[in-house]
């Protein structure tokens, strides 16, 4: 992916990691959600220590009130009717504040969120 800026989800970073696909850092946007996601899928500290190095570029998101709070109102909304989950929820609204659009797989895990764009890879 070339170009515009785009909010990256975690499954489209780890297809960047295996080398499926090429993305300009420098319009690539993540959070720390996204970072914990792919720290947890470290095999040992080697394999850590690459995914640190092959991310740096990615531009990193604070996650601030605003989107807690508005991820808070997406679980209450969405959990019961559509199994939102919080990490989803954090991400989404790291989107919605930071007006980016969304670049992930996982359709099915944000299509419900309204005004919430995705784009596809």
């Amino acid at each position: 992916m070339r170009g515009n800026r785009v909010f990256i989800d975690t499954c489209i970073v780890i297809e960047y990691l295996k080398n499926k696909i090429e993305l300009n850092r420098d319009s690539c946007y993540i959070n720390n959600i996204v970072l914990m996601e792919l720290y947890i899928g470290a095999r040992n500290k080697r394999d850590l220590k690459e995914i640190k190095a092959r991310l740096q570029g990615f531009k990193i998101l604070p996650i601030e009130q605003n989107i807690m709070d508005l991820s808070t109102q997406i679980i209450e909304n969405f959990s019961l009717s559509h199994n939102a989950k919080i990490q989803d929820s954090i991400i989404a609204s790291t989107c919605l504040i930071y007006n980016l659009p969304l670049a992930t797989y996982n359709i099915k895990d944000f299509r419900y969120i309204p005004n919430l764009k995705i784009v596809n890879i």
